[in-house]
């Protein structure tokens, strides 16, 4: 299972129909949601923006929406050449603006369907891995220790906040996580634990 690297976008042209298709990297249901709205908000003078998304670990999450089109025409199409790609925490959108001439059933179908393709060739992605967030709460003496070990563990959406003491949060392959423990132990003493916080 791959999860996708960064958003990307292709446009196709069918009998003056314009369809913007454009994938996003989505962590749940509500960013999806949030993501679609502001698609719509973004491209208010298009006939329809129909989208489709797949989460959650195994795949196993998935939801689609046809958005005035003809039932089982867009939603359905795109969402089962999402399911196709094998990839997971990702939101497509295909955005259809009107060109005045009627697709019918069949021809919206290969439209859509076309439309992901389309764009999915050129998403960027890489192989999901199990990740824990956690946070750390530490003296600047002992923050100059972890930041090796943050980069020696490939902590991913590191952020740090500096007061009187440092707020470092980030997320940490599941499978590290015993040795990412032990070396953070060692490398302070015992003056901090990690604390995982449990996300959606």
């Amino acid at each position: 299972m791959n999860i996708l690297c960064e958003s990307a976008q292709a446009e196709l042209i069918v009998k003056k129909s314009r369809f913007l298709a454009e994938v996003f990297p989505v962590h749940s249901q509500a960013e999806a949601r949030s993501l679609l709205k502001e698609q719509k908000q973004r491209y208010a003078d298009a006939s329809h923006v129909v989208h489709a998304f797949v989460l959650g670990r195994a795949a196993e999450i998935c939801g689609m929406s046809d958005d005035g089109e003809p039932s089982g025409t867009a939603g359905r199409p795109v969402l089962d050449v999402l399911k196709g790609f094998g990839c997971t925490d990702i939101l497509l959108t295909v955005t259809r603006w009107f060109g005045g001439t009627l697709l019918g059933t069949g021809g919206l179908v290969k439209a859509y369907s076309e439309a992901a393709k389309l764009v999915l060739q050129t998403a960027k992605t890489e192989a999901f891995i199990l990740r824990e967030p956690f946070e750390l709460n530490l003296s600047y003496e002992a923050y100059e220790h972890c930041k090796r070990l943050f980069k020696k563990f490939n902590v991913k959406d590191l952020s740090e906040t500096f007061g009187e003491r440092v707020h470092a949060a980030g997320l940490i392959e599941t499978s590290l996580k015993e040795d990412f423990e032990k070396e953070l132990c060692d490398s302070l003493g015992g003056e901090n634990s990690v604390h995982y916080t449990t996300g959606e």
